[in-house]
């Protein structure tokens, strides 16, 4: 009985929810308005009430008064349209009306209102002088909205349409075939529409007569013109020749395909004329100007291009979802060009958020964990430059009450290097009864949520295993419990770490950016979960202790240090860490000096055993011991540099010296400066060599005169690399 109950329930609910949606009954559609007329525009909307609708102009709305109003019908009716108006704003714009009631707001297809006008002629008919039999062609142009009704007058008289000889095209062109010397005078054309009508300048059209008539090879006077409609609008492609005898003219596509006979008719020699244009229609037609009996013949191209609006093939639907769940809208449309998809919630453009997806070129509408702030009325709105149109839908979210608790308790227990485990409270009977099952969450921390896995789990259940997990590895971990009604809010996140070690030493960098703020940079792992965070901590050469730590999140590899005092030196200290403890860290020394040079501690990278307690204390010792150590390397240095001066004086040749023989080789290799074996030199050495192996420098005992050997000093490591190396 109570199943049965909950099942009317749910269909009440689901039959109150389509009968409360808003829709469009009547859009307001594209319109011109006549200055100074009244103007209405429909918009009829049905769905639960009450229902307020609003109207917006140009994304703004339309400000009521005694001049524009809102019929209860929810017409927008506005008493005179004005060019200007009471705000100094044109009347003129794009139009949508806005539908709400207590569920959403629904908004409808922009329409276009343009105030009538008949401007200036921009292009009015040149005078010509035509032979007798020959072809007369006059064209004028003029930007009317809407679009004007143009005719032709002959010496101010209208022109007599029943002539077949005249052929009058809707461009504003008049062809004349066959001319007569009656059809000389002075040719001018009316343009009008509901704003105002205009006359063109006059042309004067003059018939000449030849004593014999001479062969003329065909000549295309006036070819088709590229032209971009919208379907079910009517296309007419001029083509206009002469010669003699008179060509023949013929259409046909240059892609080969057949231009067909439904819709097609030829106006006047050789226009041709596509009544209920589709988008089969475009392409580029040629236009041939054949002498009749021969292969000559003159040729002329068009490109047709037809534009559909967007149409749906696939609309989004309303459902109804329980918080925590996700709801997926989709939405495909089809048209020339490839319209654009937009998403509106409640009327506003939809921005993508963490829980709020758009993909599939916009096609696709995504929201997860739903919260009662999701429940709108969702709209995708397709638009390209022949039209708009839009369709909708409704997410209602299920009372939270109907939905189990967020699990609680949820910890981890460590297993092995592979393995974690998972526990989490039993819930009260009354609670357990309703839950059919509970689904955990798992992802490697630092990885998107696209990668997350899920494990479910029996209702009788409140522990899991899993296996199969990589070794010092941290992962992150929720819980949710799901009923016949959708999933529950997600349990409290832990993390965890499998066993398998710390983190290895990490590389860092410095660079100092002025005399007060140095930026570190360091690199990440390669794999998510091998490092839970770092902590980034610092202190000032010679004071013993570290600031506190920065603790940073595994996937920052940056961090700035400001604040600092100008020229000191600083030691920075970088460590890694996970669930199973500290890794070793990296240290560095920055100079804060004017050039921004930076020394190197441990090599520079090396890492270090941060665990070690009082090293900062014996800093002062240290520094002091390296430094008598220098002094004293540098007294000695100065000793070998004379002792060898004087041997090379008594064994050096002119280009090298000599290397002995014997037991003794290695020890004169060492003592005269010889070569030696390959190898690193011990740190804080220096050798004497010769700046050229052609250096002229000996000595001359036999004359009792010692000239200065040329030799340069190379000292292998700087003695404030030999102060840093100290540190430790």
């Amino acid at each position: 009985m109570g199943q049965r109950y909950v099942f009317e329930e749910r269909e009440r609910k689901k039959n109150t929810s389509r009968a409360s949606e808003l829709a469009f009954l009547v859009e307001p559609s594209d319109i011109i308005a006549v200055r100074d007329r009244p103007l209405t525009l429909d918009c009829q909307v049905e769905g639960e009430g009450p229902i307020t609708i609003t109207w917006r102009r140009n994304g703004a709305p339309v400000p009521t008064g005694q001049r524009v109003s809102v019929l209860t019908n929810g017409t927008l009716l506005i008493r005179n349209f004005q060019k200007r108006g009471e705000s100094s704003e044109a009347d003129a714009g794009e139009y949508d009306c806005a539908a709400q009631n207590r569920f959403g707001m629904l908004v409808s297809r922009k329409a276009r209102v343009q105030i009538a006008s008949l401007p200036k002629f921009h292009t009015h008919p040149e005078s010509m002088s035509v032979e007798m039999g020959g072809v007369a062609r006059f064209q004028c142009q003029v930007n009317g909205v809407p679009e004007a009704t143009i005719t032709w007058e002959r010496n101010r008289t209208a022109l007599s349409t029943q002539d077949t000889r005249y052929t009058l095209l809707p461009a504003g062109i008049l062809q004349i075939t066959g001319v007569r010397q009656g059809d000389a005078g002075l040719y001018r054309c009316v343009a009008s529409n509901i704003a105002n009508t205009r006359y063109s300048h006059e042309a004067q059209l003059n018939v000449t007569t030849t004593a014999s008539r001479i062969y003329k090879e065909p000549v295309i006077l006036s070819g088709p013109q590229n032209l971009t409609l919208t379907v079910h609008q009517t296309a007419i492609l001029e083509c206009i020749a002469t010669g003699n005898p008179r060509p023949i003219v013929s259409w046909s596509r240059l892609d080969g395909r057949s231009i067909g006979v439904e819709g097609i008719q030829v106006l006047g020699t050789g226009n041709l004329m596509i009544s209920d244009v589709s988008l089969q229609h475009s392409g580029v037609y040629v236009c041939a100007a054949n002498r009749p009996g021969t292969r000559m013949r003159r040729t002329a191209l068009g490109r047709l291009v037809v534009q559909a609006p967007p149409e749906f093939l696939q609309w989004p639907q309303s459902v109804s979802k329980p918080a925590g769940g996700s709801a997926v809208f989709t939405c495909v449309a089809q048209g020339v060009p490839d319209p654009h998809l937009i998403w509106l919630k409640n009327g506003k453009i939809l921005t993508p958020g963490d829980n709020v997806k758009i993909t599939n070129n916009n096609s696709t509408l995504a929201v997860t964990r739903i919260t009662s702030e999701d429940e709108a009325i969702y709209q995708c709105i397709a638009e390209n430059s022949a039209g708009t149109n839009q369709a909708s839908a409704r997410l209602a979210v299920s009372l939270a009450k109907e939905l189990p608790d967020s699990p609680q308790d949820l910890a981890a227990v460590v297993l092995s290097t592979t393995a974690l485990q998972l526990r989490w409270a039993q819930p009260p009977p009354e609670i357990t009864d309703g839950i059919i099952g509970y689904v955990l969450h798992i992802r490697k921390i630092g990885e998107p949520d696209t990668k997350e896995l899920q494990e479910a789990v029996s209702k009788t259940t409140f522990h899991h295993d899993f296996n199969n997990l990589e070794s010092a590895t941290t992962y992150s971990i929720y819980l949710k419990a799901y009923s016949p009604l959708g999933a529950s809010q997600k349990s409290s996140t832990v993390i965890a770490t499998t066993l398998g070690g710390v983190p290895s030493a990490p590389t860092f960098f410095t660079k100092v950016l002025n005399t007060t703020t140095v930026q570190i940079f360091w690199e990440l792992p390669s794999k998510p979960g091998k490092v839970e965070g770092f902590k980034l901590s610092y202190r000032k050469v010679p004071q013993p202790d570290f600031q506190a730590p920065h603790l940073l999140p595994c996937h920052v590899n940056t961090h700035t240090l400001s604040h600092l005092d100008p020229g000191a030196i600083y030691e920075v200290k970088l460590v890694a860490f996970n669930g199973n403890g500290e890794g070793n860290c990296s240290k560095r020394l920055v100079s804060l000096t004017e050039d921004g040079t930076s020394a190197k501690a441990n090599g520079g990278e090396g890492p270090c055993d941060c665990r070690q307690e009082g090293e900062g204390s014996v800093a002062g010792i240290v520094v002091g011991i390296h430094i008598g150590m220098a002094c004293i390397i540098f007294c000695v240095l100065f000793l070998m540099l004379g002792y060898r001066r004087s041997r090379f004086c008594r064994k050096g040749t002119q280009d090298s010296w000599s290397v002995p023989r014997g037991d003794d080789a290695g020890h004169h290799r060492h003592s005269n400066g010889g070569p030696k074996e390959a190898g690193p030199r011990p740190a804080g050495t220096m050798e004497l060599e010769p700046q050229s192996r052609g250096s002229s420098a000996h000595c001359d005992e036999r004359q009792g005169v010692t000239q200065p050997a040329q030799c340069q000093v190379l000292i292998e490591q700087h003695p404030t690399d030999l102060l840093g190396t100290g540190i430790s």
